[in-house]
């Protein structure tokens, strides 16, 4: 066993202030001198870029469908062996998905901080706290911070109406200085939002005033064996898309692909005429609809893409990774531009969700968990080579494969099946 302070940020619904409170503390503890390692529940790619900012620390992903208990447990007690605090943040509300966030915490024994929009409430605070905690089979609850308060006095009567059984974590302001700025996938990208690091400042400067600054009491964590397997990568070289354009990368995807052996080199397909040299592309999902005029421009990409693929060489393409590879990418104004010409047709942006959930991908490779979100569509002659499945085995994305071009709107989560994944990479 190892023991680490550790805390379980949760909240009602999406949008009461998760992100903002688990950053700054991360920030805030950071400052003090503390090591703090930061851990998003659910899919997700945004949220632990700003987590990964504040703390100087890559943030990994934890979710009981997509990574699997033991993956979480894993890398929990990896970090709590060289961490001074350990930071979760839930996903969604409370009890939203299944399993939920606070099924994750009780199977992992991890105190939960709740916050709460108060801006709107101040007596109901309490019993909004008080029926999480014990809804159904109960949530381990241990503080409630009031967010977003518009007074001293407002948030006294949030605290005075939290029960017995649930601690006063203080309450902060609803100060727009501090607020994260979103858009239609979520928050912004941490690198597109400029003033990120002032920001975080000064909500770490608020919560250093509320008893949610001091330490949390340790967990204690199982130690798993680390996990194990093949070298099936040893001696590629892949070539990995990131930029503002391609940015949905988990940290243990990379770490998965370089454990399998491969050496992994970065390029930008906005800004790079040519690919380094490699054995393999990986293009990951992103924003290309915001970019596509400079993806449209770059011709020398276009046709390194175009060559690497002709040549046979394996290349997987990721939601905006496999939207980059038709002919034509329409925005939500019907506007056309061309992209990389890898696949035959074009997506279509739409303002409204279009895909979003937990997928499982049976693939002649192996099978792989993944998950899918996204605001557009796919219009092509192709034939899937398969359908990734939801978690009720309703079908989900389809998998195109032109080649050793394996494309989908899923994301795939590669330590669900590391040798699977090493396999799409291969010739």
């Amino acid at each position: 066993m190892v023991a680490c302070p550790a805390l379980l940020v949760a909240a009602p619904a999406s949008g009461h202030g998760k992100t903002t409170v688990v950053a700054a503390l991360a920030r805030l503890n950071t400052r003090l001198g503390r090591k703090v390692r930061v851990f998003k529940c659910g899919p997700d790619f945004l949220d632990p870029q700003i987590h990964a900012l504040a703390s100087g620390w890559p943030c990994e992903n934890v979710d009981l469908t997509m990574c699997g208990a033991d993956d979480a447990r894993w890398r929990l007690a990896r970090a709590a062996g060289e961490a001074d605090l350990i930071l979760l943040e839930g996903v969604m509300g409370l009890y939203d998905a299944e399993p939920s966030t606070a099924e994750l915490a009780r199977r992992l024994g991890l105190p939960i901080l709740l916050v709460i929009d108060a801006a709107a409430m101040a007596g109901s605070f309490g019993a909004v706290a008080w029926g999480l905690k014990h809804y159904r089979a109960g949530a381990p609850i241990s503080h409630a911070l009031a967010n977003r308060v518009a007074s001293p006095f407002h948030a006294e009567l949030c605290r005075a109406s939290l029960p017995e059984d649930i601690l006063w974590a203080g309450a902060l302001p609803n100060d727009a200085d501090a607020a994260l700025p979103e858009r239609h996938l979520g928050l912004l990208p941490a690198a597109e939002i400029a003033d990120l690091d002032r920001r975080l400042e000064r909500m770490a400067d608020w919560l250093a005033q509320t008893p949610a600054a001091r330490l949390p009491p340790g967990v204690e964590f199982a130690v798993p064996p680390a996990p194990s397997f093949e070298p099936l990568l040893a001696g590629r070289t892949i070539a990995v898309a990131r930029d503002a354009a391609f940015c949905f990368l988990y940290p243990a995807n990379l770490e998965c692909l370089e454990t399998l052996g491969a050496r992994l080199v970065f390029f930008s397909p906005l800004d790079d005429a040519a690919l380094p040299e490699c054995d393999a592309v990986w293009l990951p999902g992103g924003y290309p609809e915001l970019h596509a005029a400079q993806i449209a421009a770059n011709a020398g990409m276009r046709e390194a893409l175009q060559s690497h693929v002709r040549a046979g060489k394996p290349l997987v393409a990721e939601c905006g990774g496999m939207m980059a590879c038709f002919e034509t990418l329409y925005d939500t104004d019907g506007a056309a531009y061309r992209m990389f010409g890898l696949l035959p047709g074009a997506s279509r942006m739409s303002r409204r969700l279009a895909g979003l959930g937990v997928l499982e991908a049976e693939l002649p490779e192996g099978r792989l968990r993944g998950h899918t979100f996204h605001y557009s569509t796919a219009e092509t002659r192709l034939e899937p080579l398969t359908a990734a499945r939801k978690c009720d085995g309703a079908a989900g994305e389809a998998v195109y494969r032109v080649g050793r071009l394996t494309a989908s709107y899923m994301h795939f989560y590669f330590p669900s099946q590391p040798e699977a994944a090493a396999r799409l990479f291969l010739r």
